[in-house]
C-alpha cells in the first residue's frame, strides 16, 4: 500500500452534482480526509481559492457583492470559513443568477455547516466525506465496481443474489480486497497514511491528534484544559463497541455526567465517532434501549487505545460496522443502522432498515463458525416475519456460503462484502 492519495477512486465523485447544475455544493468530514483533492479532481474547470491564505482573505474582504460573479465566478472555495464574509457574498451572487455553481470547503466543518446553516439554508446541498473505505483502498487509482454490500442492500431476491456469486474466487482475484483488509484493520482509511513507512504512519496518527485538540475543538468549544477532553476521547476509544454510558465515562474521565454528553457531541459533530441506536421494536423479549458507540476510524481508534496487535474481536465489529456505515452515508442509501440486543441475551450486531425490510448483520472475526453464531439472525428474522431480507454473517474466512436457506443466512467473507 505506497500509493498516493492524490490518485484514488472516492465513491462520493459519483454523487456529486456536475458542474454545469444550478447549485452551491458543501462537502464536509473530518480533517484529512481528501476534500480538498476530490473537489480539485471533479471540477478541474472551476477557479480553485484556498482562504488559509491571507491575502485571499483580504481580497475578498474588499471585494464588492456584486462583483463576485465577475471577479471569482463558480469555484472551489477552501477553508471558507475562514473568511466569514464569503458567505453573504456568494448568496447575493447565488440569488442574483451571477453564478450558478460553488463548492465550499472546509476542514474545520464545525464553522463551515454553521455559516452554511445561517447564509446559505435552501440553497446548499450537503455532501460528507470519510476516511477511505476498503473498495476505495483496494481500486487503487481506478474506479470501483460496487462491492457486494450495494448489491445486498438493493436485492429483491437475497437468496438469489447470493447463489449467483462464486463461493470461491482464485487467488488473483481475492488479492486486492485482501491486502486492503489487512492495512486497514491496522491502519485505518485516512489517505495521508498511505505514502509513509509504518514509522511515520504511528508519528502521523500521533499529530493528527494534536491537530484535532488544537484546531477543530477549538471550533466547537474554548476548552481551557484540554486534559479531560483527550482523556474522555481516549475512554471512547476503548469502548468502542460497547453499549454507551455517560456516567460511566464520566466517572472515568473525572467530569460531570452533563461534560461527558457535551464532550460525546464534541466527537460526533467532528466526525470522529457515531453512535448505533436499538432497533426499537420488542421482536423476541424486552429490549435494550441504550445505543452503542463507535470510533470511524481504526487507525484513530488503535492510536488513542495505544495497541497495535492482532485485531480483536471488538476492534473487527467496529470496522466492520464503521465501513457499512460509510457506504450507506456515502452514497445516500435510503437505510438506517441498529443494533439489536435483549435482556435475556438475545444479540444481532446490525440491522439495516430499508425500505424494502430488514437485513441482519453478525459480525465474527473468526475464520469458522458455529450454528450458535447464526441462531440470533434466525430468531430475528423468524420475528420479523415478512419484513426480514435475509442475514449475513461476516467472517475472516474464504467462502461463501448457505448457513440456513429457509431464513435466508449466509456465511460472507468481509473482504467480498466491503471488496469486489
Amino acid at each position: 500500500m505506497t500509493r498516493s492519495n492524490l490518485d484514488k477512486f472516492r465513491w462520493l465523485s459519483r454523487r456529486l452534482p456536475k458542474a454545469s447544475t444550478h447549485r452551491l455544493v458543501v462537502i464536509t468530514g473530518a480533517r484529512q480526509t481528501g476534500k480538498t483533492t476530490l473537489a480539485r479532481q471533479t471540477y478541474p474547470e472551476l477557479r480553485y481559492v484556498n482562504f488559509d491564505a491571507p491575502e485571499n482573505r483580504d481580497f475578498v474582504k474588499t471585494l464588492r457583492a456584486m462583483s463576485w460573479g465577475k471577479n471569482l465566478g463558480p469555484a472551489v472555495l477552501d477553508e471558507a470559513q475562514k473568511a466569514p464574509v464569503v458567505f453573504d457574498k456568494v448568496k447575493y451572487s447565488f440569488d442574483e443568477g451571477d453564478i450558478n455553481f460553488s463548492v465550499l470547503l472546509g476542514s474545520s466543518q464545525i464553522l463551515l455547516l454553521k455559516r452554511v446553516r445561517e447564509t446559505l439554508a435552501g440553497r446548499a446541498f450537503f455532501y460528507e466525506l470519510f476516511p477511505l473505505m476498503l473498495s476505495e483502498i483496494a481500486a487503487q487509482d481506478k474506479p470501483a465496481p460496487a462491492p457486494l454490500l450495494s448489491k445486498l442492500l438493493a436485492a429483491s431476491d437475497f437468496n438469489a443474489l447470493l447463489q449467483g456469486e462464486p463461493a470461491t474466487r482464485l487467488p488473483e482475484d481475492d488479492e486486492p480486497a485482501l491486502a486492503a483488509l489487512e492495512y486497514m484493520l491496522r491502519w485505518g482509511g485516512m489517505p495521508g497514511l498511505l505514502p509513509l513507512s509504518e514509522a511515520d504512519r504511528r508519528e502521523w496518527l500521533q499529530s493528527y491528534g494534536y491537530t484535532y485538540l488544537e484546531r477543530d475543538l477549538a471550533d466547537l468549544a474554548r476548552l481551557d484544559d484540554l486534559q479531560p477532553f483527550r482523556e474522555f476521547q481516549r475512554l471512547t476509544a476503548l469502548r468502542s463497541g460497547q453499549i454507551l454510558s455517560y456516567s460511566e465515562l464520566a466517572r472515568d474521565a473525572g467530569i460531570a455526567v452533563s461534560t461527558s454528553r457535551r464532550y460525546l457531541e464534541y466527537l460526533k459533530l467532528s466526525y470522529q465517532t457515531f453512535v448505533l441506536p436499538p432497533y426499537h421494536k420488542n421482536l423476541t423479549s424486552t429490549v435494550i434501549k441504550t445505543p452503542k458507540l463507535f470510533l470511524i476510524d481504526i487507525g484513530i481508534l488503535r492510536q488513542l487505545q495505544g495497541y497495535w496487535g492482532a485485531p480483536t474481536g471488538e476492534l473487527f465489529e467496529t470496522f466492520v460496522i464503521a465501513e457499512i456505515y460509510k457506504w450507506i452515508r456515502t452514497t445516500g442509501e435510503k437505510a438506517q443502522l441498529y443494533f439489536y440486543r435483549t435482556r435475556s441475551g438475545l444479540e444481532v450486531d446490525l440491522l439495516v432498515q430499508t425500505p424494502q425490510g430488514v437485513l441482519g448483520f453478525e459480525i465474527k472475526s473468526s475464520r469458522e463458525i458455529a450454528a450458535r453464531d447464526f441462531r440470533p439472525l434466525r430468531e430475528v428474522g423468524a420475528a420479523l416475519q415478512s419484513n426480514w431480507r435475509g442475514g449475513v454473517v461476516v467472517t475472516r474466512g474464504a467462502q461463501i456460503e448457505a448457513l440456513n436457506v429457509e431464513n435466508k443466512i449466509w456465511c460472507v467473507p468481509v473482504h467480498r462484502l466491503l471488496g469486489f
